[in-house]
């Protein structure tokens, strides 16, 4: 635990070896669901998650848009660098991750060795609408119905872990390619802070983040790594693989947004050769 000005950052290590930062989806999730993708990688390396600002066991004394935005995050980051006293490292961002992994990229270019993009949102915000669109496809109409209901409920003050598990469990789906892990992304998604996740949102949408100008300069390899069958799109890899001149693409079959689960062995041999290479 890092004691700050603002509150604290909880963080955790898996192994030793050469750092490799993972930093998870959201926005207002914990990182506890990611510790089974850092157990993956501990033999070789010391993989570090983290909760970012607000969530989980990161205390943030004030919640408002003035502690919560995009700059902020990438602070914390550098915050949580040099406390480990890390020089360089492999970024791993996932999904929202790849947000900030790629907006502290444009910051700080010279302390990544290495960028691994997983099921990333993009270079760009074009994912919000082209999500908005196609979320709901693989849903039956009786699934958006009860979607709905929920949601209202939610939205009218139902705070119950009822609530939540049921918008989890109607949502889940969407993000696999099979039906394995339906429970346990739906418990993920009940951890969701909806405060923390409209103000993240919000910067996102006042900023309108393009990182395809500050990307096509940056030098680092970068591993852009989705599943084929992810929510998120195939275009959405190629679009990025088009900016970074440095970048590999790898699309895994029969794969939703979450390559460790449904794909563990592919995903993290390319993972593996990824950073072996970076030597």
């Amino acid at each position: 635990m890092i004691t700050t000005s603002f509150g604290s950052i909880h963080y955790k290590t898996f192994g030793k070896g050469e750092p490799l930062l993972i930093i998870n989806g959201g926005p207002g999730i914990d990182s506890e669901g990611f510790s089974s993708l850092a157990t993956l990688f501990k033999d070789k390396y010391m993989a570090i998650i983290y909760d970012q600002r607000g969530t989980g066991k990161s205390n943030l004394k004030t919640i408002d848009s003035t502690t919560l935005s995009m700059d902020l995050l990438i602070d914390d980051i550098e915050i949580l660098r040099n406390h480990l006293n890390i020089k360089k490292w492999v970024v791993l961002g996932h999904s929202f991750g790849g947000f900030v992994a790629q907006h502290y990229a444009s910051k700080h270019s010279d302390r990544i060795k290495g960028m691994i993009l997983s099921a990333s949102g993009g270079i760009d915000l074009e994912i919000f609408s082209y999500m908005s669109a196609n979320i709901h496809i693989r849903m039956s109409d009786m699934d958006r119905d009860s979607l709905r209901y929920w949601s209202k409920k939610i939205n009218e003050g139902d705070t119950t872990y009822l609530a939540k598990y049921k918008v989890g469990k109607l949502r889940a789906p969407t993000y696999l390619y099979g039906n394995e892990y339906i429970e346990q992304i739906a418990h993920r998604l009940t951890q969701s802070n909806p405060e923390i996740r409209n103000l993240m949102l919000s910067d996102l949408s006042k900023n309108n983040y393009d990182w395809s100008s500050p990307m096509s300069k940056f030098n680092s390899p970068v591993l852009i790594i989705q599943g084929r069958q992810d929510l998120v799109g195939s275009e959405t890899a190629f679009k990025a693989h088009n900016v970074y001149k440095t970048s590999k693409l790898v699309l895994l079959n029969e794969c939703g947004h979450y390559g460790w689960l449904e794909q563990e062995e592919k995903y993290t041999a390319e993972i593996n050769s990824f950073i072996e290479n970076l030597h």
